[in-house]
């Protein structure tokens, strides 16, 4: 490579970046690696076999380092030019999976490309939807504060999510929930965000607390606030309707809507995993896609929580510094299902331990660090706010995943960013990397 082309490639750009990825990408090779290694099959060669899950990986590495140099060497205004040419390119893309889809897993979310090789256009998707939010949020004549304008970003980040739900990848439908916490950022009301959290609460505490008890603490709630708001409500009879309906809203959803969701929208094994998560079981039976399969003749098998249980158990026997490399009995013992995929984080913390993990989310806390210091210094408003996408795409992912992994959060499916094996995973999160690095080299143009 000339000097010249050496200096174009290099010229700006955030080498901090570069360097926290590329460790990441190493030490998911590695803990994919450490689950599958087998000491009497082992070779060096069969690191370029890739009929290994972390030969495969390596293969995924090699091609990202080019689409990554690819991407250092284009033009920033390509992305705002086609930002929503992108997008819409991304959902046809979904779309073509409920046609030509494979189903793995019970997902039908991936387009076969052959030689074992599988696309999910789903998690290819977040980068154009960064894209199209970017691109609208930075238009001159967008004025947030309007609800018009709310509505239309919402639905750019959400059309996706839908998508991804219609394909039974409910897991990725979620990740697209983090397109919200760039909206706030852009000047989303935070009433919006209250009400979010407030809603989830509330189902929360449906699934803990008895039906009646849960509604009794409701009305003492709404009674509560209008006995203290008494002389704003005589002034204002408006007031005392908006504390009804409220009320009358939130006993509605944890008297009819909650349980609705939970027996006829989620499926069996959906339904369990929420309740496994605050430690209680969920009865099948009532559930009307269990029936439908039992009058089908097919066997129902009740899922539990042997997945977390086995994950808990493996990264606790790491204690504080680990079993070390290659001494994980859990992970190597296939005891973990996914920990390869969704429980990577497993073989992390029974071979490293408390200290490892410290360590390694410390790399995942300076890489979300120096994401946002780069959002702040654009003077773009489309830089600045693809940014905070991809800030708050990683913050998700890492979030729900650690979180899944312990057993704090319900069993959705969602990868660990760059260390999770998976080509179209680690490709995604390449490229929005390397886009956010390439738009950074260019941060003294304004770009819309």
């Amino acid at each position: 490579m000339s000097n010249a082309s050496h200096s174009s490639i290099s010229k700006g750009v955030d080498w901090m970046v570069i360097w926290l990825y590329a460790i990441l990408v190493f030490i998911g090779i590695l803990c994919i690696f450490m689950v599958e290694y087998n000491p009497d099959k082992f070779t060096a060669a069969s690191f370029f076999t890739f009929n290994t899950n972390y030969s495969k990986q390596l293969l995924f590495a090699g091609i990202c380092v080019l689409l990554a140099i690819f991407i250092l060497l284009s033009d920033s205004k390509l992305y705002t030019a086609f930002a929503n040419l992108f997008y819409v390119f991304g959902i046809a893309l979904m779309l073509a999976t409920f046609v030509l889809g494979k189903d793995i897993n019970g997902s039908k979310s991936w387009i076969p490309l052959g030689g074992g090789f599988n696309l999910q256009p789903a998690e290819l998707c977040k980068i154009f939807t960064a894209l199209a939010l970017s691109k609208y949020l930075s238009q001159l004549d967008t004025d947030f504060s309007k609800t018009k304008s709310q509505v239309i970003a919402a639905a750019i980040a959400m059309s996706p999510a839908v998508l991804s739900v219609l394909q039974h990848e409910a897991g990725l439908a979620l990740a697209y929930l983090s397109f919200f916490i760039v909206m706030y950022r852009e000047g989303l009301p935070g009433a919006i965000l209250v009400i979010g959290f407030s809603f989830g609460a509330l189902v929360v505490a449906t699934l803990l607390i008895e039906p009646n008890t849960l509604a009794i603490v409701l009305t003492l709630i709404a009674a509560g606030t209008v006995y203290f708001m008494r002389r704003q409500v005589r002034r204002n009879r408006n007031l005392l309707i908006i504390i009804i309906g409220v009320w009358v809203l939130c006993v509605g959803i944890q008297r009819f809507a909650v349980p609705y969701i939970f027996n006829n929208v989620f499926e069996c094994y959906q339904s369990q995993r929420i309740y496994n998560a605050i430690g209680k079981d969920y009865d099948c039976s009532q559930n009307s896609t269990t029936q439908k399969e039992e009058a089908n003749s097919k066997t129902v098998k009740k899922p539990d929580d042997y997945n977390v249980r086995q994950s808990k158990i493996a990264i606790g026997s790491g204690g504080i510094l680990g079993k070390g490399f290659l001494k994980g009995t859990q992970t190597r013992g296939k005891y973990v299902p996914e920990q390869h995929t969704d429980f990577i984080f497993t073989s992390l913390g029974e071979a490293f331990g408390f200290v490892g993990c410290f360590i390694f989310l410390g790399l995942y806390l300076m890489l979300l660090l120096r994401i946002i210091f780069i959002a702040e210094r654009q003077r773009s408003a489309f830089s600045r706010v693809y940014a905070y996408c991809i800030a708050s795409i990683l913050f998700f992912h890492i979030t729900v995943n650690v979180c899944m992994t312990i057993g704090l959060f319900p069993i959705i499916g969602i990868p660990l960013p760059l260390i999770s094996y998976g080509g179209s995973s680690l490709l995604t999160f390449t490229v929005l990397i390397f886009i956010l690095v390439r738009l950074d080299a260019d941060r003294q143009m304004v770009l819309r």
